[in-house]
């Protein structure tokens, strides 16, 4: 299973402003690269943070909500809460014919998977917009090693790097 971290960063490394900000700050570019990514691999995990600034599953793809709250429950068929950990989850998701998973974030989120050794490649769109405070792409101390697979100039502005996490 492939677990590929998607990410916008502001020019001063920044994901949010705060934890309730919503990710509406990107270009349109950007966000219809999101979407044709997260289509194409069919499933997205992301934190309960990160779900609730979004407001609503995103249509086309399972969403994979990670929470401690087991008072979350989803009747839509493309929105899942789970507690599971993450090893557990990717072999669920492995097991229901997936090959990669997009890690839509937040903070949490993505070391929680980082510090598990699971994120196979980060994919950064770059672009500027300077917040000065804020979250930034991990919570908390981290250590990864990264090789350059590609970039691209996305908008006018902005700028997509994929990495291979160097393991």
């Amino acid at each position: 299973m492939k677990v590929v971290l998607l990410m916008a960063l502001t020019a001063d490394g920044m994901i949010a402003r705060d934890q309730n900000h919503f990710p509406d700050w990107t270009s349109r570019q950007d966000k219809a690269m999101f979407k044709q990514v997260t289509q194409k691999a069919g499933a997205l995990i992301m934190g309960s943070r990160t779900y609730d600034a979004i407001g609503k599953p995103l249509p086309g793809r399972k969403n994979i909500v990670l929470t401690r709250n087991k008072q979350r429950q989803s009747s839509h068929r493309e929105l899942v809460y789970t507690d599971r950990e993450p090893n557990a989850l990717l072999i669920d998701l492995e097991d229901d014919g997936f090959h990669e998973v997009i890690l839509a974030g937040g903070a949490t989120i993505n070391t929680l998977f980082a510090r598990q050794g699971l994120i196979d490649e980060i994919h950064v769109t770059y672009s500027p917009k300077i917040f000065g405070t804020g979250l930034t792409l991990f919570a908390g101390e981290m250590s990864m090693d990264l090789q350059l697979l590609e970039f691209e100039k996305l908008g006018p502005d902005e700028i997509l790097v994929r990495y291979r996490v160097c393991k």
